[in-house]
């Protein structure tokens, strides 16, 4: 953190620091009024984005930008930094360190706002109004195309494969050490294993390189006090709160040691507060746990293998009595996003601790931890794994203790007892599943996991043409005890419901949403009448008038004329076209 003095002496260019005293003290957030699109970029956002780029740096506001600086003072944000802090990382997806300092702590005066800007990940380029920037002397320019194509071309080194300079063989601890030699010899049969030197092992494993310990040798294996002093960052933080609200924690534990003893005493603290939910249906008698035990290791393991060591964060679990949040320092992976988590394999940050942990059979080959994470919580009936709250600076993942389907668990439950270990659904699979279950279109399923589920006489195809949709198999619907819906998932289409609401609309002019679930009831759900109102509007066969609930609808004018039935029906009544035979 900068005091005053630190910053009167400071070089702009050697200790990345960009002074502004602005206007009166203050600059603008995001460029304002102005048209330029260099005065535009002169503003907060702009610095933040270019200094961002440039591995980090300080933006400081109310000091003169002559050296020695002195303080001339700002009102910038008074009051108002969290809105600040908020503001910009809703702006860029940078989250800065602000804070202000007093030229005079005592009274209060000369005020000035510090604002701290991380280093970006490797390969990523920030941009402000679309537009990638650097700082060029007193300017803020585009940033050159080959500063751009060195950036987006970089790839990050394996800090775990780095040696650790201070570290021996002595500041490795014997009990982790053996853990792991029991660990490796049991996943890859080999018990000889077990009879080899410390030093024969390391350098087996590559944990050490002609003599030097590797980084992941320290983390994987290193004394409680010797992370402590060179690797305070490698700590897992595990805080625990009665509430979501509640923004002091009850209770914080610091785990230092190395990974082959944390792993355990971590996974031993969250247990203590588990608990379970009872499954009773039938023959179907199992619990199922609040924090599923497979799930956290595995999600601890991904946040130890892929966190970015050089960010000086711990990872840190938040247990709540129904969530669970883990946050690790470092985006994710280059080439993996939110979107496709599942589907890329992924490139591990510390691709030496990776293989080790692989070796000692802790994570599976890359991407199946996430896989096991997905396939136990949907299996569990829970919410989906969230990580959503990712940016390019942390991973975010949030867990649901609360089962929001317990019928989905049982349906699941009892197609996977029948089957042999390479027969049982797929990551994949359940996804789907669980996709139908929440009413998901075709557009967002897969086709080829359609085709398989159908196979299996998992899934069922209703509706025909442009209104085709699936649904869970009947004995999903026996484990809700609500056969009736399932009775619901009937075969219309497109044509019958058109057939249905023309002649109501002929008759009351104008209907309501809610007018037509209640019209449909017994044939649609509610889901299925709105994509099918929604398919008679795009087709103008239906017009709208109004918003949200207050929203009617009614036969378009060009479907009147164009529609021989209905112009008659507008005329002379539809009584009297039944009675004439033209329509039943």
């Amino acid at each position: 953190m900068w005091t005053i003095d630190k910053l009167r002496t400071c070089s702009e260019s050697e200790d990345k620091v960009e002074f502004k005293k602005g206007e009166h003290g203050n600059i603008s957030y995001d460029g304002g009024s102005k048209i330029k699109p260099a005065d535009r970029r002169r503003c907060i956002l702009g610095y933040v984005t270019a200094l961002c780029n440039e591995l980090g740096g300080t933006l400081v506001i109310g000091m003169d930008d002559y050296y020695p600086h002195s303080v001339v003072g700002t009102t910038q944000n008074e009051d108002r930094i969290g809105e600040l802090e908020a503001n910009i990382y809703r702006d860029t997806g940078i989250r800065p360190t602000i804070y202000e300092l007093y030229e005079n702590e005592d009274l209060k005066e000369g005020r000035v706002l510090v604002i701290e800007i991380p280093a970006r990940p490797t390969g990523k380029v920030f941009k402000f109004e679309d537009v990638a920037l650097m700082r060029v002397g007193e300017e803020l320019k585009p940033m050159s195309d080959e500063v751009y194509l060195k950036i987006i071309q970089e790839q990050e080194p394996d800090f775990s494969q780095q040696i650790c300079e201070t570290a021996t063989i002595q500041d490795l601890d014997e009990k982790a050490i053996q853990i792991l030699k029991e660990k490796y010899a049991k996943k890859q049969k080999n018990p000889k294993f077990l009879t080899l030197s410390v030093e024969q092992i390391l350098n087996d494993l590559d944990l050490a390189v002609s003599g030097k310990i590797t980084n992941a040798a320290v983390l994987l294996l290193g004394k409680e006090t010797f992370l402590n002093m060179n690797f305070p960052q490698a700590a897992v933080m595990l805080e625990y709160r009665n509430n979501e609200s509640q923004i002091p924690f009850d209770n914080r534990i610091a785990y230092r040691q190395p990974f082959y003893i944390m792993i355990d005493h971590l996974w031993h603290d969250i247990d203590l507060r588990n608990g379970s939910f009872q499954i009773k249906e039938g023959p179907y008698i199992f619990d199922i746990p609040y924090f599923n035990e497979e799930v956290i290791r595995e999600a601890i393991n991904n946040a130890i293998a892929h966190r970015d060591y050089r960010r000086n964060s711990e990872t840190v679990i938040k247990q709540f009595p129904q969530k669970m949040t883990i946050i690790n320092a470092g985006g994710f992976p280059p080439g993996v996003t939110i979107d496709n988590i599942l589907t890329v394999p992924s490139t591990p940050r510390n691709r030496l601790l990776s293989d080790v942990l692989s070796k000692t059979g802790i994570v599976e080959r890359s991407g199946q931890g996430i896989d096991k994470i997905f396939y136990n919580t949907l299996s569990e009936g829970k919410k989906a794994p969230d990580y959503s709250h990712s940016d390019p600076f942390k991973v975010e993942l949030i867990l649901s203790a609360s089962i929001q389907d317990k019928a989905f668990a049982l349906f699941l439950e009892s197609i996977q007892q029948n089957l042999s270990e390479d027969e049982k659904l797929s990551v994949f699979e359940i996804i789907t599943l669980d996709k139908i279950r929440k009413g998901c279109g075709l557009q967002e399923l897969d086709k080829n996991t359609i085709k398989q589920l159908e196979d299996r006489n998992l899934i069922e195809k209703r509706g025909k043409t442009s209104g085709i949709y699936y649904i869970l198999s009947r004995s999903y619907y026996e484990f809700t005890g609500n056969e009736a819906e399932y009775s619901k998932k009937s075969d219309w289409d497109l044509q019958q419901v058109v057939s249905v609401v023309i002649p109501y609309l002929v008759k009351y002019e104008k209907a309501k949403m809610g007018d037509f679930v209640t019209l449909l009831d017994g044939h649609l759900t509610r889901r299925q009448v709105r994509v099918y109102i929604q398919q008679m509007l795009e087709s103008r066969i239906l017009s709208s008038e109004g918003k949200g609930y207050g929203t009617y609808y009614r036969i378009s004018d060009s479907y009147k004329e164009s529609s021989t039935i209905v112009h008659k029906a507008l005329s002379i009544g539809m009584e009297e076209l039944k009675k004439r035979g033209e329509i039943k």
